[in-house]
């Protein structure tokens, strides 16, 4: 690391232009002064973080957290950062993500960006370029959202900005927990949450496992949801609930 990644960013460091952002970014790497600096910085500049220290454990944190851009480091033992952002396209996930590496040859640049990465930062490197680059890739995906914000799943439909459902042209109507939940679902394409990762994220709190209101609410969707075929959402005993279109 560079002597100017060994320090945080100063207020006068930063551009006064960037408003300040609560939205969420994972942190994945194996060197754990690595996960501490950059996550350190981004909460400095406004951000909530997560951290994860492998690939598999990046994968399970995305699932729980639903984070807004992952910081991803490429170079880890076991599942590394290609094989993770393989792994999240394969699922649906449209989530942002920024490869750290210390490979800094064209060809490898060309391979980060070509399998899916939103941008590509070379290690050693310093906080103020990386911050820099969470920044423009926030406002070009979010520029992007602003213009859809549809999630689709086969012929379901569901628009974040208007909260309107359809499915195969006929509008759901949904209460907002209902919502919600199949938001949750559909940004989690093809990836099985758990029930606590359910109700961690549409409850936000714990039933410590005393409750059946997830199993009510999936119900609920599956009654309005999946009154007609292919049936979407589906429960994976013991693990949890996905939706999926079937595959061609």
């Amino acid at each position: 690391m560079t002597s100017s990644a060994s320090a945080l960013p100063t207020n006068q460091a930063k551009d006064q232009s960037q408003p300040r952002t609560k939205r969420k970014v994972l942190v994945v790497d194996d060197e754990e002064n690595v996960v501490h600096l950059v996550a350190t910085a981004l909460r400095f500049d406004g951000f909530e973080t997560v951290t994860a220290e492998n690939g598999h454990a990046a994968l399970a944190a995305v699932a729980e957290h639903d984070p807004d851009l992952i910081v991803l480091d490429v170079m880890m033992p076991g599942l590394d950062g290609h094989a993770v952002l393989q792994h999240l396209r394969q699922a649906g996930s449209v989530v942002p993500v920024i490869f750290l590496t210390a490979r800094d040859t064209a060809n490898d640049r060309v391979a980060g960006l070509r399998s899916g990465a939103d941008d590509y930062v070379v290690k050693p490197f310093s906080v103020e370029e990386l911050l820099a680059r969470v920044h423009a890739v926030l406002r070009r995906t979010q520029a992007e959202t602003d213009k859809d914000g549809v999630l689709r799943v086969a012929d379901l439909e569901l628009d974040e900005n208007s909260h309107e459902v359809t499915r195969a042209g006929e509008e759901i109507h949904l209460t907002a927990t209902e919502f919600e939940l199949l938001r949750y679902l559909m940004r989690n394409e093809r990836v099985v949450l758990s029930k606590a990762q359910i109700l961690d994220r549409v409850w936000k709190y714990d039933f410590q496992g005393h409750s059946n209101i997830v199993e009510l609410y999936i119900g609920y969707l599956r009654r309005k949801i999946d009154s007609v075929d292919p049936k979407l959402i589906h429960t994976v005993r013991g693990a949890g609930y996905v939706i999926k279109a079937p595959r061609a």
